[in-house]
């Protein structure tokens, strides 16, 4: 056993702080219309912050292992909770979905947890049972039933970004672990379908189908999320308008603080900014597909594994609705979108990557 990876760790640190800068600028003009208190959502995510630090303390002291002999319990919990945030009364209903447990004036959403719990199962699953996996009917099926079991109790909230999330990390993971090319050319065929039945079954996501093809055919509906962040990137220029001076977060950009923050660090910083989180990204995501390579057991190669594609997909698909490469999904911006419970499980998510990150030999 080594020391942790410090220059993962100088990269978590440093993106996460960038995150708690930003937020307070992108959320200070709503927040003080709102609470009279510019530093309102700054001060909530400040506390959030500093349990994440702590977390990272505890996960870095708890062996990764151990998580192997508690991953069908991790698991268990997860799936009561998504059961539970459906009824009403228990789950709490935000902007169209009843995906949160109000806790004073926090909401936890527990399909934040299950993206983490999932990767900790589907990486014991594989541990134990690389053997049978050429098989499909008996290696690759009950793992897949298992998933869209979660899935579907997700889209009953509905979080389709967050259900696409956990189907392609458990997807990849399954696809590393060495199961036959073909099988996942016929997934892919019947997840196609899938898709375009989910979007049918949905109105609000036609719309933003339709909207993401021509934003500026409903710019005052549907499409004005997608317009106003690209207003926010295209004046960011080299060295952006300045750190506080975006014009897109005086009530143009909804919400700028959560899901398009990365609308607002381009306005302000410009291509200099696109260039300091775009790098800080590449280094984390770096430094733990190189810790699960150099992993000599298993289970922490499946894992740290599963953790950096989750992060890093999550990562993108946030980065190309911004840019309005594709619909908007409601996903996060890991480190630097506001969110108590998005924040606390990446940041639980890093502290077993620098975890497993000790135990490697290279």
């Amino acid at each position: 056993m080594r020391k942790i990876d410090y220059l993962l760790l100088v990269g978590i640190v440093i993106i996460s702080l960038f995150g708690l800068i930003m937020i307070y600028s992108a959320s200070s003009v709503w927040a003080e219309y709102k609470f009279h208190d510019p530093l309102k959502f700054a001060k909530t995510q400040f506390l959030f912050l500093v349990v994440s630090y702590i977390l990272i303390f505890f996960s870095l002291k708890i062996p990764y292992q151990k998580y192997l002999s508690c991953a069908n319990l991790i698991f268990f919990i997860c799936f009561i909770l998504l059961i539970l945030v459906l009824i009403p009364g228990i789950g709490t209903v935000r902007n169209g979905s009843r995906s949160w447990f109000g806790i004073g004036g926090f909401g936890i959403q527990p399909s934040e947890f299950t993206k983490l719990g999932m990767i900790i199962f589907t990486s014991k699953y594989l541990a134990y049972n690389e053997k049978i996996l050429k098989n499909i009917k008996s290696g690759v099926l009950p793992i897949l039933g298992v998933l869209m079991l979660v899935f579907g109790l997700i889209m009953l909230q509905p979080d389709f970004g967050t259900g696409v999330i956990i189907v392609i990390s458990i997807i990849v993971l399954l696809f590393v672990s060495g199961v036959n090319m073909g099988f996942f050319i016929k997934l892919g065929f019947i997840g196609l379908l899938g898709v375009v039945a989910l979007i049918i079954a949905a109105p609000y996501r036609m719309k933003r189908i339709v909207s993401f093809l021509n934003p500026w055919s409903d710019p005052l509906g549907s499409g004005f999320q997608i317009i106003q962040s690209l207003y926010a990137i295209g004046p960011g220029g080299l060295l952006g308008l300045g750190f506080g001076n975006s014009i897109q977060k005086h009530f143009y950009l909804p919400e700028p603080q959560t899901d398009f923050i990365f609308a607002i660090i381009s306005e302000e910083f410009g291509f200099l900014g696109i260039l300091i989180v775009a790098s800080l990204f590449l280094l984390i995501i770096y430094r733990g597909f190189h810790i699960s390579i150099h992993c000599e057991d298993k289970f922490g190669k499946y894992l740290s594994f599963g953790i950096t594609f989750q992060l890093a997909f999550q990562a993108l698909l946030n980065l190309m609705v911004v840019v309005g490469l594709i619909p908007v999904t409601g996903v996060t911006l890991p480190f630097l979108s506001y969110g108590g419970s998005s924040l606390l499980i990446t940041m639980i998510s890093m502290g077993i990557l620098l975890n497993i990150s000790k135990y490697n030999y290279d």
